[in-house]
């Protein structure tokens, strides 16, 4: 990456002048060289306990002190924590940023008041010098920038041969820049200008470069562009975002740190990333502000099956929320809503890539975060076009109202190619049961004497619940089958609701075919009266599509005995007894609420297409 590079010139900068003669002269600042990474390449840590039988190996011509000066925020303290990375003095990620702020008050002021040194080892080499390169000591001195500290910078000085000028890219030269300026050359100091800060949307180094030519006199050549941030930033092709690169590796196998990925390397990187909706598979990453063709492949999450997920004690649904949020970290896949209920309270609505996907992900939130959850009835996505030309896309049945102003004209329902392959004596019973599905026949081939091949075009809300158990159980378990998505074809279909009492229960609204309407309407209120609780007033349990109700049950209300008192007297009495209780379970059933226990949803999954 460019800021990389600008951070490796930078370090190339010093170690010139610290492998120049002691006289620090213009055109010893001149020679290339570069780090090696025996001694300087940060992904070999952080140097260990240094021996005095070392520090013997460091004369006085291979020792270098120099000083970083610039005005108060214009990034010296953050260009030395960079030259400590790359020296290998200390380890990257590891640590506070501004790592020579030492102090609680340069801490939460985010400035520097007390001059800090550091110390590095180097080795330096030319081209001509790879095999026996020399070692330098570097002792660092960090400055602080605010006029109110200037003591700090003369007194620094004093004891250095060399110092990198830090200019804001943005800010220029300010008025302690000059001051800095002035106190190293009347030191008769070696001074680096480094332009920082160039990957500011507001930078302007040419301009920085001009004024340091009229106020100083400096060579525009001279100046070194840099941003002592690591890395540039990175923008996302499919969502357009940019984020700051924080850590780059590979799995070894795991997470290891390196620093840098070349062409065709498999790694991770970290960034700021605050939601896993962000993170997209088959994106494409590239650095923020320039234009690249994203690579082949990618293809956003297309979600298939959605299903609302409650927790089963409303109280709980922050530790549902918490649960599936984690979940969500390592599958970015799931696609997570919040919705409400009148039946359930709060909860999610999720899409999901398939039905194993669901499966899977409900199992993983019962078995790692111990969730207790009410699942509604899957559905999948519908397309329903209206009298005026407008098209909706229903993932929730719910959301489809009835509104008799909008007329539905039409609807299209996702299919899907199925593959299945069985022991010939089963053909029979699987055409009869992919033709109750409402399949269509594409291939029927024999493999060999023994088993067959049957393709179909099955309508996915035919498939997500109960088919493969039913496939597996007529053929004793010896079917294999598999599923490819299609397109969307055009097909009757209707809302169906669920009334309790005469209101509608949200959660159990269903989208169904309009023939098999009646049938499905039938078993489902004939289950929910076998798992409601009889309260003390009667419970009329229907299904309807629109204002017609298709089936009905009723659940009678339990009685109590209120003649057990009554021995005798005048029969008037009651009858007066019996209508005043008749009267009372009319109110209590206005009033009253229904309780729906979950076991009722489970068994809602197993009816909505049962044969």
């Amino acid at each position: 990456m460019a800021g990389a590079a600008a951070i490796q010139r930078s370090a190339r900068r010093i170690a010139r002048y610290a492998a120049a003669a002691p006289s620090l002269s213009r055109s010893a600042l001149q020679q290339p060289g570069r780090l090696l990474s025996s001694q300087a390449s940060p992904e070999h840590g952080p140097r260990g306990a240094v021996s005095g039988s070392e520090l013997a190996l460091y004369p006085p011509e291979r020792v270098r002190n120099f000083s970083i000066i610039a005005h108060v925020d214009h990034g010296k303290s953050t260009l030395a924590d960079r030259l400590l990375e790359l020296t290998g003095t200390i380890q990257k990620g590891h640590g506070q940023p501004q790592y020579l702020d030492k102090l609680q008050v340069e801490r939460e002021r985010g400035i520097t008041v007390k001059a800090q040194t550091a110390t590095m080892f180097y080795r330096y080499t030319t081209a001509s010098q790879d095999s026996d390169a020399p070692r330098y000591l570097l002792n660092l001195i960090d400055t602080p920038g605010h006029v109110d500290f200037s003591y700090e910078v003369s007194r620094s000085l004093a004891a250095c041969q060399g110092a990198l000028l830090v200019v804001d890219a943005a800010q220029g030269v300010q008025a302690q820049t000059i001051a800095n300026f002035y106190l190293a050359f009347e030191s008769n100091l070696s001074i680096i200008p480094v332009i920082n800060k160039i990957d500011q949307p507001t930078a302007d180094p040419d301009n920085v470069k001009d004024q340091l030519k009229r106020l100083f006199d400096i060579d525009p050549s001279e100046a070194l562009l840099t941003s002592a941030k690591t890395g540039d930033k990175i923008a996302s092709a499919a969502t357009g975002r940019a984020y700051e690169v924080l850590d780059v590796g590979i799995m070894h196998p795991e997470l290891t740190p390196t620093g840098v990925l070349y062409t065709g390397q498999v790694g991770y990187v970290i960034s700021g990333m605050r939601s896993t909706k962000e993170a997209r598979i088959g994106d494409t990453l590239h650095q923020a502000k320039s234009t690249v063709e994203p690579l082949p492949g990618f293809k956003p999450a297309k979600h298939m099956v959605f299903s609302g997920l409650y927790p089963a004690d409303g109280s709980d649904f922050e530790a549902l929320s918490y649960a599936i949020e984690k979940l969500t970290c390592n599958d970015a896949s799931v696609s997570v809503t919040k919705e409400t209920s009148n039946a359930l309270g709060m909860g999610f609505r999720c899409g999901f890539l398939g039905l194993l996907h669901m499966d899977v992900f409900h199992q993983r939130l019962e078995q790692e975060y111990g969730a207790q959850v009410i699942s509604t009835i899957p559905t999948v996505p519908y397309i329903f076009e209206y009298g005026d030309g407008s098209k909706v896309q229903v993932e929730n049945p719910a959301a489809l109202a009835s509104n008799p102003g909008k007329r539905v004209v039409a609807c299209w329902e996702p299919t899907v190619i199925a593959t299945i392959i069985i022991p010939s004596e089963y053909v029979g019973p699987v055409i009869m049961l992919c033709s109750e599905r409402r399949g269509e026949q594409l291939e029927y081939t024999f493999i060999d004497a023994q088993r067959a091949l049957l393709k179909y075009r099955l309508p996915l809300k035919e498939i997500i619940v109960d088919f493969y158990n039913e496939l597996k159980g007529i053929t004793s378990g010896y079917a294999t089958f598999d599923y490819e998505d299609s397109e969307y074809q055009q097909s009757d279909l209707v809302k169906m609701d669920i009334l309790l009492n005469g209101k509608p229960v949200d959660a159990m609204a269903t989208i169904v075919h309009n023939q098999k309407a009646q049938r499905v309407g039938r078993e489902l209120v004939e289950k929910l009266k076998k798992f409601i609780e009889r309260q003390m007033f009667e419970i009329t349990i229907q299904a309807a599509i629109g204002s017609k109700v298709i089936a009905r049950e009723t659940l009678s209300a339990m009685r109590k005995n209120v003649l057990a008192k009554c021995y005798g007297g005048d029969i008037t009495r009651k009858k007066k007894l019996l209508e005043k209780q008749k009267e009372g379970k009319k109110r209590m059933k206005r009033v009253g609420s229904v309780d729906i226990p979950q076991e009722a949803f489970h068994e809602l999954l197993k009816v909505s297409n049962s044969k």
